[in-house]
């Protein structure tokens, strides 16, 4: 009866600690709105979501960081995807098969991060209106190619060829959200017209 009373309490323990974080980050998304990014504190947000700033912190280090909230989650998930993705074989030299490889996984990527347009919409409007916010997002990004390389190099990828393709990747992925406009309900398509512009160039199509 101790051991499941403890676990009990741990479970109620997890839930009031995810209730308190969602809380954080839906004040702070809603005071972003309405009052801009700079303008907002820390104090502006746990009193917001009726937290004390100690609770605040205990999540998160800086308001910055309520912004990537669930990042980790994200790409974590989408990694454990790409790995499931089916193989041919190896990828060895061919840019082709490596680029192809990108092409699916970074799919898999945009339809996690536009699951809910209308929070995405938010967030890039945030993102692009504060440097800070900016240049964070730029080394989230800059991040992609050393997974989008280790990936390849799981399949077999030779390591040229791996930097290769995932630079080419992230490239098509800035294309196509310019394409896009960076919309979310236009993304997918802009950034997969990119890589099959890359890929039919590539192949002579």
């Amino acid at each position: 009866m101790a051991r499941q009373n403890s676990s009990s309490a741990e479970t109620l323990r997890e839930r009031k600690q995810r209730r308190a974080r969602d809380a954080i980050v839906g004040a702070a998304y809603a005071l972003f709105a309405e009052r801009g990014f700079d303008h907002v504190t820390v104090a502006d947000i746990a009193e917001r979501a009726e937290v004390g700033r100690a609770t605040f912190f205990r999540y998160f280090g800086d308001k910055q960081e309520v912004v990537f909230d669930g990042d980790a989650q994200v790409d974590a998930e989408v990694v454990a995807a790409a790995r499931r993705i089916p193989a041919d074989g190896p990828i060895g030299g061919s840019l082709p098969a490596a680029l192809a490889y990108l092409r699916s996984a970074v799919a898999l990527l945009i339809e996690r991060l536009t699951e809910s347009p209308e929070e995405y919409r938010l967030h890039e409007r945030l993102v692009a209106a504060n440097p800070d916010l900016g240049a964070r997002a730029l080394a989230k990004q800059r991040r992609y190619v050393d997974t989008m390389t280790e990936l390849l190099d799981e399949r077999g990828a030779e390591p040229a060829t791996a930097s290769l393709a995932a630079e080419v990747a992230l490239a098509c992925f800035y294309a196509g959200r310019t394409a896009a406009g960076n919309d979310p309900d236009r993304l997918a398509k802009a950034v997969d017209d990119a890589f099959e512009r890359v890929l039919g160039d590539r192949l002579g199509g």
